[in-house]
């Protein structure tokens, strides 16, 4: 992927949730917020992102303070306001209204500079989906071992 920087990853929604769609989003940020994401200090295991009055934001996301920055530093656990297309939010929300969808956020990553969030819409995984994830995982690792000691 040319371009593109990966600041941080959710590896946990992946095996909670259920991804059915993505969607790249920018991030209005203030300068010490961005700074502190480029030394990758940001934490989103219970992160999301809701609509209100027409916005999305994204919500309990920390992003710590810069520390090299005055006394005039941001607050960790602002929300953060999305940006996306007029038409993509409209769709979004309806999507997000029927029953049982989230939207999570997946990753963080620079694009080009500029700080973006790749959102999933998400459905939550039951017990049983989870086990089953865990044992295609182990399978598939059973696997690349099995091709590697054949190779080598």
């Amino acid at each position: 992927m040319d371009g593109i920087k990966i600041i941080a990853l959710n590896r946990r929604a992946h095996f909670d949730y259920t991804v059915e769609e993505t969607l790249e989003c920018g991030v209005v940020l203030l300068g010490s917020e961005v700074k502190s994401l480029r030394i990758g200090k940001v934490s989103f295991p219970d992160g999301y992102a809701a609509f209100e009055k027409g916005a999305l934001w994204l919500k309990n996301v920390h992003i710590a303070e810069y520390t090299c920055s005055s006394i005039f530093n941001h607050d960790p656990d602002r929300p953060k306001k999305l940006l996306a297309h007029a038409q993509e939010l409209k769709r979004l929300e309806r999507r997000v209204n029927e029953k049982g969808y989230t939207l999570v956020p997946l990753d963080f990553h620079f694009r080009k500079g500029r700080v973006k969030v790749e959102l999933g819409l998400c459905r939550g995984k039951k017990y049983s989906d989870k086990r089953e994830s865990i044992k295609e995982r182990d399978v598939m690792r059973d696997i690349q071992r099995e091709f590697r000691d054949r190779q080598g």
